[in-house]
């Protein structure tokens, strides 16, 4: 009998909501993708992350190629140079352990603060292993800023906006794409309070690099950034230089399946106009599942629709497929379509596929973004429709969930 524990184990589903399994899965493959990429010194990125602060000393212009240190190009916000400091202090190698350790434990940390029963974040945890492991083996900074925007959703949901915005503006100042966190104001009860502590913490991240440099050169730095910003852009949907690792958007794919070329904001206004529209049904703003549907909503939106979207960006689009799915109502279908979902996101780029797809379908018209577009799609339908109202019940302490007590059975007669 022991012998077959195990199998039924797996074949019964336990593992997606087993806390041992979830932990092992979620830091283990990415510490494993860590120091594989620190065995083969291709670190390239974290060196990008850490040269910042040398480049503050020499007063460069942060956002030009250096060549002779890495071979990218740094495209985060001054404030970052703050977080990188201590990184600084170590050898590369156990620095670059040391980032990715800290991205994973943040996502960790704010997956586990969302408002859903505890097994609904250890198979979220589950989901997400594989995603977490590909953006790890990058040493990208997108777990941490997909952390920092749940985290702004969380606090919002709890009432305090202090957490919230410091997270939010956190996001922001490190990475454009935090912006987004602004989505969260109507849920928010003290709106004089977050339009309060957004200022508050705009104007402290905003000179947090004064410890590091001048005020002349601050601002020289943010005004670089805004034009590395749009120079970036236009690379990005620039069908000429084949560049196939961006632009994995709504946009990359019209612009790769079609072979046309456009300004994404033809795409990205109607987009945003569209997501506005979710916020119609006002009067259940204060429901936890509409919340929950519109953070789904925002974290796929914050992807789908950049043209700077890459492969490791997923991470900040695969929760959002997750508490979509573990909202509804179970059935084969959706669940079979979860499947497909998950599979085309998170192995797309992996050897589940042939070299021959991935070179010649799955990239070059940027199908990664699809599953995510598809289910974006379907939560703005189903926000119109209502049909959050008979998502499944969460609570983040299940003993808060409501007591249904059966009908009465009927007595036969004597």
């Amino acid at each position: 009998m022991t012998a077959i524990r195990p199998l039924h184990y797996f074949r019964s589903g336990s593992f997606l909501y087993d806390r041992r399994f979830a932990l092992l899965a979620w830091f283990g493959l990415s510490i494993f993708a860590v120091l594989r990429v620190v065995a083969r010194n291709e670190i390239n990125i974290y060196v990008l992350y850490r040269y910042v602060i040398q480049n503050m000393h020499d007063e460069k212009n942060l956002y030009l190629f250096y060549p002779q240190l890495y071979d990218d190009q740094y495209m985060y916000g001054p404030a970052f140079a703050v977080l990188m400091l201590p990184f600084s202090w170590l050898p590369d190698k156990i620095g670059a352990v040391c980032w990715v350790l800290l991205n994973v434990t943040a996502l960790f940390a704010a997956i586990r603060k969302l408002p859903i029963p505890a097994k609904w974040q250890y198979a979220m945890l589950i989901f997400c292993s594989h995603e977490l492991m590909n953006a790890s083996s990058w040493l990208q900074i997108n777990a941490l800023i997909c952390a920092c925007i749940i985290f702004g959703f969380s606090y919002i949901h709890e009432g305090k906006e202090g957490r919230a915005l410091f997270f939010i503006m956190t996001a922001t100042f490190f990475k454009i794409y935090g912006i987004v966190g602004f989505a969260f104001f109507f849920f928010s009860r003290r709106k004089l309070a977050f339009i309060g502590w957004a200022a508050l913490w705009s104007v402290v991240l905003f000179v947090s690099p004064l410890i590091l440099i001048s005020w002349p050169y601050l601002l020289q730095c943010y005004r670089d950034w805004g034009t590395a910003i749009r120079l970036k852009e236009l690379k990005n949907v620039n069908l000429n230089i084949g560049n196939l690792y961006q632009d994995i958007s709504v946009m990359g794919m019209i612009r790769r399946i079609f072979g046309l070329r456009f300004d994404s904001l033809w795409v990205m206004a109607p987009a945003a106009l569209l997501f506005l529209s979710q916020y119609a049904p006002f009067r259940y703003w204060s429901d936890v599942r509409y919340r929950l549907y519109l953070l789904c909503s925002l974290l796929l939106f914050t992807v789908i629709y950049s043209s700077g979207a890459e492969s490791p960006t997923y991470i900040i689009a695969l929760p959002g497929i997750c508490i979509w799915y573990l909202l509804q109502p179970r059935n084969k279908w959706t669940t079979a379509y979860f499947v497909f979902a998950l599979f085309l996101t998170t192995f797309s780029y992996s050897d589940l596929f042939t070299p021959w797809l991935r070179v010649h379908v799955l990239r070059p018209y940027s199908l990664k973004a699809l599953p995510s577009t598809i289910t974006w799609f379907i939560i703005l339908v189903q926000i119109h429709r209502r049909q959050f109202l008979r998502a499944r019940m969460p609570f983040a302490d299940e003993s808060k969930a409501p007591i249904v007590v059966p009908a009465p059975v009927a007595q036969p007669h004597p």
